[in-house]
């Protein structure tokens, strides 16, 4: 679903010894071609997860490179047979653990079933957070969809794999304002994860008491290039945004929406409307019901009309972003009005041509963390001592017309 990196990119991120090796140690993964599908978890857990509206088995899907390598270039159990004895390779997944608005918490088992996953898989998890509920999500470690995955990990992956997970937490000196690890968790099990959470959200995780009127959120240029990935701004602060609130979203790199090519067509058409609209649209539609990942990024980036949401993006036009729901804004008058290298993170003032005063809360990266007002984040926590049976909101007028589908409570 992303596009693949550029050597620059590449350059950047991992140095210039890495990235000049021939052959090229890094390889693009083809998430609609190149996958196997290594097992199923059973269609009553998806059932629970999405309070009945789904009724199928999740596959497991990886990388065929990652799942064939096992048992060693071609032989043993990679040709099938469990009773090679032939040592388990090894795998390392290296990643930042960071709410997220699709498993909760970031990295663990999603790096493999979602960063090398398939269409299949990938549009079906993504379905399965969006109707759970972002805001019963993010920020939680143990959640319908997480099980869901854990089961894979523990039927398949571990079997046979040698997998060993190295998890970083990061967050931003509050002196200097750079960004520095805080944690470095190494382990083969969920315990490994489950402390990188646990910092995770001491350290990313923002609960504010009073809810913003305006937040002002910037992109990284070099960083977002699409409103997939952008979108962030929209998933992060929701739960912080005050009703009839404006998140305005500095975007100077955005130049798409999706970053693959036929779900920035399904973007570009659909818009993001609301999730009643969206699932509406989804039952009339053959193509949105085979991109179920495109379905759920539309129900993620609405704001369900209660709050505005004004993008500047440096690379579309006022149409393309009005087609898509949003409020369009000029990013050069918005970067004149807000002076990112001036701004701290959290809350700030400015003085408007008026006279006005003008108070917002600004951040930075919204890749970093999540924000929420208190009661808020309280009203949707998952209890993973209850049921596991994932009802839909009991008011109606509370799911802000989302037709009871991924809904939050208002305070």
């Amino acid at each position: 679903t992303h596009l693949p990196m550029t050597d620059a990119q590449i350059r950047s991120m991992f140095g210039d010894a890495l990235a000049s090796k021939v052959p090229s140690p890094f390889l693009v993964h083809d998430w609609r071609n190149d996958v196997v599908t290594i097992g199923t978890v059973p269609s009553s857990m998806v059932r629970d997860a999405t309070g009945g509206m789904v009724d199928r088995e999740w596959p497991a899907q990886l990388n065929r490179l990652v799942w064939e390598k096992r048992g060693g270039g071609g032989n043993g159990r990679a040709g099938g047979d469990p009773t090679s004895s032939s040592p388990r390779p090894l795998v390392l997944s290296v990643g930042q653990v960071v709410p997220h608005e699709v498993m909760g918490m970031a990295n663990f088992n999603k790096n493999l079933f979602v960063g090398t996953g398939g269409v299949e898989a990938i549009n079906l998890s993504h379905f399965i957070g969006a109707v759970h509920g972002m805001e019963r999500m993010m920020g939680r470690a143990e959640n319908p969809l997480r099980s869901i995955l854990n089961y894979a990990s523990e039927r398949y992956l571990q079997k046979e794999l040698d997998l060993w997970y190295l998890l970083t937490v990061m967050g931003t000196e509050e002196k200097t304002g750079e960004l520095a690890m805080r944690g470095l968790y190494i382990g083969n099990d969920i315990e490994c994860y489950a402390r990188a959470c646990e910092l995770s959200l001491k350290v990313n995780f923002t609960l504010l008491e009073e809810a913003p009127r305006r937040v002002v959120v910037h992109l990284d240029e070099d960083e977002f290039h699409s409103t997939w990935l952008g979108n962030k701004a929209i998933y992060r602060t929701r739960m912080a945004i005050a009703d009839g609130g404006e998140l305005v979203i500095l975007a100077p790199g955005v130049r798409q929406f999706g970053e693959d090519p036929k779900i920035d067509e399904l973007i570009r058409e659909y818009g993001y409307t609301t999730t009643a609209r969206i699932l509406e649209a989804m039952g009339r539609s053959k193509e949105l019901q085979e991109n179920l990942s495109a379905v759920a990024h539309l129900i993620h980036g609405s704001s369900e009309g209660r709050f505005k949401i004004t993008y500047c993006p440096g690379h579309l036009t006022k149409e393309e972003t009005e087609g898509v729901g949003f409020q369009y804004a000029d990013l050069s008058s918005a970067l004149q009005l807000y002076k990112v290298n001036d701004l701290k993170d959290g809350w700030n003032e400015i003085t408007l041509e008026t006279g006005e005063k003008d108070r917002f809360y600004f951040i930075r990266n919204p890749a970093l963390g999540l924000w929420a007002v208190k009661s808020r984040f309280e009203e949707g926590n998952y209890d993973s001592n209850e049921e596991s049976t994932v009802l839909p909101s009991s008011s109606k007028q509370d799911a802000n017309s989302s037709s009871d589908v991924g809904g939050w409570a208002k305070p």
